[in-house]
């Protein structure tokens, strides 16, 4: 085992005082200090060499590791595993090279004045993020706690959410926690217009109007929540299909034929940091695909220009495969050979023609297979009625 010559020290707002002694005892001995004009500030009576961040920030690790065999402490805010640089550091250097040393983390103190259980919230992070992120989380009597990317990130949330019908959802901004200049500002989404400072972490408690849009995490979301020309997975067949594709977190999708995206956006909203590439030979569905992303709060969802199986080359293996139309013999092998093991693949088929090349493929390699019929009730004159949508045709297997 190596000797950790890294440290990863977490510093709040109280500075040196608020270190252990023995963290600090650490900070002090360091020859090189990496980090933030506020985290050099925080620690100014160490004397050591001075480094900021590099620019860009993908950089920090060359730099660190210019360093070995020296003292070097990298200053982080809080928890430097939490949503901070530590997570960085550690996925690119062996583990038995660093030392880490937590601090009370933002969630923690910002939980702490809102009196909130971390048990019964949500944290999340938009800092040097798309902040439409957070809108996959806004649901009746949530509490979110936000690492925010700079002072306009709350009035920007506070749109989301009155957008979303969630106006008089409260809202708290908590700015230098644990220092003498702690402050605090609070308001309702619908009428936020206070200026807070850049560094802040922000508290909503979400508050439903009887009108406000409902968008559960489960698969199955209202059709006329996506921006489509009519083609789409519609709801109770997608709710099916999500059911078999299994969403997992930071788990991968490749959603062939995309469309207007919608099992991709609720494959990305159904577990945390999942995410999906979306394969998409047509500019307009591409476009739809992309503001539904926005919309529904999973701005990372990826979209290639092309048709299968040609457009796989090149992208990251998947963990799940969705066929939405176009099932074909190449197609399929071509899926199946990138997919890892474990992964799962569903086809739908409304033609009689996919569903030839579905049979046939499923007599070769297995998986389950079902037909899914939905109808709808509808006036009828002055009565109601049912009007059946065209039947669905899904094969569904794992690969083993």
């Amino acid at each position: 085992m190596s000797t950790p010559w890294l440290h990863i020290v977490g510093i709040g707002e109280d500075g040196m005082d608020g270190l252990t002694p023995a963290t600090r005892a650490v900070v002090e001995a360091a020859e090189v200090i990496i980090g933030g004009d506020r985290h050099h500030a925080l620690s100014d009576t160490v004397t050591a060499e001075r480094i900021a961040w590099p620019s860009p920030f993908d950089a920090l690790i060359e730099l660190l590791t210019s360093h070995r065999g020296r003292r070097v402490v990298v200053l982080a805010t809080g928890d430097p595993l939490w949503f901070s640089v530590g997570a960085r550091i550690g996925r690119s250097i062996p583990a038995d090279e660093i030392l880490y040393h937590p601090q009370l983390s933002a969630f923690q103190l910002a939980s702490a004045r809102m009196g909130w259980s971390m048990a019964d919230l949500e944290t999340l992070t938009v800092h040097g993020r798309p902040v439409e992120q957070m809108i996959a989380f806004i649901q009746p009597d949530a509490r979110l706690l936000i690492l925010t990317t700079g002072a306009e990130t709350p009035g920007q949330i506070a749109r989301f959410l009155v957008e979303r019908g969630f106006g008089q959802s409260r809202m708290a901004v908590l700015a230098n926690m644990g220092g003498e200049k702690e402050l605090r500002f609070d308001g309702l989404a619908e009428s936020w217009d206070h200026d807070v400072p850049a560094f802040n972490t922000l508290a909503v408690e979400c508050i439903a109007a009887p009108e406000a849009a409902l968008m559960p995490r489960v698969p199955g979301l209202a059709d006329d929540l996506f921006v489509s020309d009519g083609t789409m997975t519609k709801r109770e067949v997608r709710a099916v299909t999500l059911a078999k594709l299994m969403p997992m977190r930071g788990a991968l999708l490749w959603d062939v034929g995309t469309g207007c995206g919608s099992v991709a956006v609720e494959w990305m909203r159904g577990a945390r940091y999942a995410r999906a590439t979306g394969i998409e030979p047509r500019a307009d569905r591409r476009d739809m695909a992309a503001r539904n992303a926005l919309a529904l709060g999973v701005p990372g969802l990826r979209l290639v220009e092309g048709t299968a199986p040609e457009a796989f080359a090149g992208l990251e293996r998947p963990d799940a495969v969705f066929i939405g139309g176009g099932l074909s013999e190449a197609v399929f092998d071509a899926a199946w050979a990138q997919l890892k093991p474990l992964g799962r693949l569903v086809a739908n088929a409304v033609t009689i023609e996919s569903e030839q090349a579905m049979l046939a493929l499923r007599k070769k390699h297995g998986g389950e297979l079902a037909k899914i019929q939905v109808a709808r009730a509808e006036a009828v004159g002055r009565l109601s009625g049912w009007k059946p949508a065209m039947a669905v045709t899904q094969w569904s297997l794992v690969k083993r």
